[in-house]
């Protein structure tokens, strides 16, 4: 049998490993010999593979991702990409609901910049394009319509005003919305 020498030096004198001393309990330079050095490198393999295995761990789960496997980076750039695109004919509407609830159970405002649609969210963003004159308007849906049909969203009197179809009523437009972030409730 033939027999090869493994140095092992502890990196502290007063950390216990537990494996080599010398007769004064100190820890130092141990002689160890093994059959042919196969212990030595098996135990040399299996503590770099762990180590390796270890570190792939580390650094797999250091990623933010969520349950959908998207890193939040990754959600980020999504959130900023067009979710939904819709053409249709948009109308208008305004002073004989100016004041009045909406869906959303805010006040109906002509002047500000709101719409309503029949399956968007409540507080979806919108950039809405007048396929006309390609003049843009970006809206907060805060209503459920338009009632007429063929209509694809209802703007209100002030979004109307800046895409330039205030005049003729309706207009071919496209509208596209971004993913939106969940809002929780909060405690009342």
């Amino acid at each position: 049998m033939s027999y090869q020498t493994v140095q092992h030096f502890a990196a502290s004198p007063k950390e216990d490993l537990g494996l080599f001393s010398d007769s004064g309990g100190r820890r130092s330079w141990s002689n160890m010999s093994v059959p042919g050095g196969a212990l030595a490198v098996r135990k040399w393999l299996l503590g770099v593979s762990g180590f390796i295995l270890f570190s792939a761990l580390a650094i797999s789960g250091c990623t933010d991702k969520d349950s959908d496997g998207q890193t939040s980076q990754q959600k980020d750039s999504a959130s900023s990409k067009t979710v939904r695109k819709e053409v249709g004919e948009a109308s208008w509407y305004g002073p004989g609901f100016h004041g009045q609830e909406t869906a959303s159970g805010e006040t109906y405002d002509q002047t500000e910049m709101t719409a309503a649609h029949p399956s968007l969210p409540m507080g979806t963003k919108a950039k809405v394009t007048n396929l006309e004159n390609n003049k843009k308007v970006e809206v907060i849906i805060n209503d459920r319509g338009p009632y007429a049909e063929g209509r694809v969203i209802d703007l209100s009197r002030a979004a109307a005003k800046k895409l330039d179809m205030k005049e003729d009523g309706t207009a071919q437009v496209k509208i596209e919305t971004k993913k939106t972030k969940k809002k929780g409730r909060s405690a009342r």
